[in-house]
């Protein structure tokens, strides 16, 4: 396989994983790739194809991924684990860290719960705080709510 179609097949891996994972990382590797596929064409030499391969790879990225985390992400809305941190929820099953139990449901989708502190039960039916995400675990505190007089 000639260096023209290494690269080439490089940029259409790193272009898939873009695809799947969608950073704005590997994008610009695959640009760099792009370059280096037509130097490879135009008869340029390895050392050549490398070196203009990381300077577009790396330029790009330095240069060009703040501007477009910037406006490409304007509009992106939080996710679940976002959204949910310091949020309130009703508890749906007691939680009891040392029997390993406790649940509660979260915009619409039903969560395992975990109280912060290991030596706390919370009832089903009370309030608490979620105050982190360990895997698919809400990790919560009890919440009391305010009263004013």
């Amino acid at each position: 396989m000639d260096d023209a179609m290494v690269w080439l097949v490089a940029m259409i891996i790193l272009i898939l994983i873009e695809i799947v994972t969608v950073g704005l990382t590997t994008i610009w590797f695959a640009v760099g790739a792009l370059v280096a596929t037509i130097v490879a064409m135009l008869g340029g030499g390895l050392i050549l194809q490398l070196t203009l391969f990381l300077l577009v790879s790396f330029g790009m990225l330095i240069f060009t991924r703040p501007w477009a985390m910037k406006y490409i992400n304007r509009n992106r809305t939080k996710t679940n684990y976002e959204g949910i941190i310091g949020k309130v929820v009703r508890i749906t099953q007691d939680v009891d860290n040392i029997a390993e139990k406790g649940c509660a449901v979260v915009n619409g989708q039903e969560w395992t719960v975990r109280a912060a502190d290991e030596k706390i039960r919370i009832q089903a039916g009370s309030l608490a705080k979620v105050v982190d995400i360990k895997g698919v675990k809400l990790i919560v505190e009890k919440y009391e709510e305010e009263t004013t007089i």
